[in-house]
């Protein structure tokens, strides 16, 4: 019978697998910090491990479910002095680039200065680290036997974890975080990251890193594969989760003998384009002034395109211009969506401008137009040219404005 548990697409863009695995491994450790005693030798066996690849994205990842610790951070690189070390210089590195110590934080507007919290900080090791440089520094952990390790040792930790875009998190927001081998652990690595960015200051930045597929891969190192790693990630896979959850990508480099893949990220920020408003008003101006050189109802538009349209509307013509000029066969006959103008053929226009010219039929005449055809614009306003001359006012809508022709 197939495995029910079995996860068949991928966790972040939620894309089938491909109908094989890339590799199938029989009889693997059911879990890296599970190490059967004496006793359980006789019950204990090996699980079957797929190793799979999401037709999406591209993210390397396993179809199965995460160990039953996957909350909980253990850190055997805790006992390695070299690590340490790499970790004391990386941090502080990383504090001063960002300012994130007391003393570059006494004139922030936040009286407690600039906060960084680690994600899944374990027993404290790095996080101990972080505290020694003068920062505000806090553990988010998910073991209570691991908190109480970190108290004992003076941290600032609280229990949680974080599996909802909206949890909040004590003390939050943060000006940093960091993340440190632990996000391959996580199912739903998602709602987590979305989750971080969401505790996070508006300028809030953070350092992800991760186990290196890329140098596995070109190593060819089999034995990576592990059930407490559901992902395996390269550059480009890591980045485009990261972007997904509303990250910018800072920088991303291998690190520690290219074991590690480690990414410096900043919270994306709401694009701000209110000045859109500005120039919508300034471009309403323009064309008023354009129309109001006329006799009523004397100017026309050439183009039903999808940019005239919303200019038609945003600018409140309805009851200005007599109707648009449209080239296209199957527009004609039709009126503009929400503004209920007419939409007429080139001849109609034609007839309407030599009226104009001879002083006939009054009514009907047409005096100026206003091009909005885009890429068409100077052709359309040549055609005209070439017919009436400097007899009819034309003008063409630029991206910087109304443009006589």
């Amino acid at each position: 019978m197939p495995d029910t548990n079995k996860i068949t697409a991928c966790r972040v863009c939620g894309h089938d697998f491909y109908n094989k695995p890339l590799l199938q491994y029989k009889n693997m450790p059911k879990a890296a910090q599970f190490l059967p005693d004496a006793n359980s030798l006789k019950s204990e066996k090996g699980i079957d491990l797929d190793v799979c690849m999401c037709s999406g994205c591209g993210l390397i990842q396993l179809n199965s479910e995460p160990v039953s610790y996957y909350k909980e951070v253990v850190r055997a690189a805790a006992f390695s002095e070299e690590m340490r070390g790499f970790r004391e210089k990386q941090f502080d590195t990383f504090v001063k680039k960002y300012q994130l110590n007391s003393k570059s934080s006494s004139n922030s507007s936040n009286p407690q200065g600039k906060k960084i919290i680690e994600i899944g900080c374990g027993a404290g090791e790095y996080l101990s680290i972080m505290q020694k440089l003068d920062t505000h520094a806090y553990g988010l952990e998910y073991s209570e036997e691991l908190i109480k390790k970190c108290k004992a040792s003076g941290l600032n930790v609280v229990r949680g974890f974080i599996e909802t875009a909206n949890y909040k998190i004590d003390h939050a927001p943060f000006a940093a975080f960091y993340m440190l081998n632990f996000l391959e652990h996580l199912p739903n690595p998602n709602a987590t990251l979305t989750g971080i960015r969401n505790n996070l200051s508006e300028e809030g930045i953070g350092l992800v890193e991760v186990p290196n597929f890329d140098m596995i891969l070109r190593k060819k190192i089999f034995s990576e594969f592990i059930c407490d790693h559901l992902f395996y990630f390269t550059k480009e896979s890591l980045s485009t989760l990261l972007k997904l959850n509303g990250f910018e990508i800072i920088e991303c480099s291998e690190v520690w003998h290219d074991y590690i893949i480690s990414a410096t990220v900043k919270k994306k920020e709401r694009l701000d384009i209110s000045h859109f408003y500005n120039y919508q008003t300034k471009i309403e101006r323009e064309i008023n002034d354009y129309i109001h050189r006329f006799k009523e109802k004397r100017v026309a538009i050439w183009g039903a395109g999808h940019q005239a349209l919303a200019i038609i509307s945003l600018v409140n013509l309805s009851n200005k211009i007599k109707y648009v000029v449209d080239s296209a066969p199957f527009k004609q006959g039709k009126f503009t969506p929400a503004t209920h103008i007419p939409i007429v053929s080139p001849e109609v226009f034609y007839k309407d401008a030599v009226n104009g010219i001879n002083g006939v039929n009054d009514v009907d005449s047409i005096e100026a137009i206003i091009i909005m055809a885009a890429s068409y614009s100077d052709e359309v306003a040549k055609i005209i040219r070439g017919k009436f001359d400097s007899n009819v006012s034309v003008s063409i809508l630029r991206d910087f404005g109304l443009e006589m022709v």
